[in-house]
């Protein structure tokens, strides 16, 4: 076996169209492309998202306004200054917060935004908190734990 000896194998590829040969060959005259038109010439078509000149798709859609988040994240947020009026080294969760009437409706997961001081320790049970409100809660002395 030589280097020149080496083809692929029978049918692995297919032989090339040969286009504008006559009318036998299959692709004659207009090659397949059909009569006239932009994409019957030789050279490549239209750019990918191209529409004729019209503002395409893809420069119209940010410019809108009042797009809708698919899937919101809704958050029950409070801040930590609403915090201080819990007992110093209590548990803080979304429940203990209805029950003391801080929060009156459940709106989803609690959220600790970092709004105000807080004093005393405690600990904060949540979803999610801000890097500030994390920073006041462990300042005070208490802990924060992600849900």
């Amino acid at each position: 076996m030589r280097l020149d000896d080496i083809t692929p194998k029978s049918g692995s590829q297919r032989r090339k169209r040969r286009l504008g040969r006559g009318i036998s060959a299959g692709q004659g005259a207009s090659c397949g492309k059909g009569m006239r038109g932009q994409k019957a010439r030789s050279g490549s078509g239209t750019r990918p998202g191209f529409e004729g000149g019209q503002m395409p798709l893809y420069r119209r859609v940010p410019k809108l306004k009042h797009f809708k988040i698919i899937n919101p994240k809704n958050f029950t947020v409070v801040n930590v200054a609403k915090l201080a009026s819990a007992a110093a080294g209590s548990e803080v969760t979304l429940e203990s917060l209805m029950e003391s009437g801080v929060v009156t409706t459940n709106d989803g997961p609690l959220k600790i935004l970092g709004d105000g001081e807080l004093s005393i320790g405690l600990t904060v049970k949540a979803a999610a908190f801000t890097a500030n409100a994390r920073q006041k809660i462990e300042a005070a002395g208490g802990t924060c734990e992600v849900v």
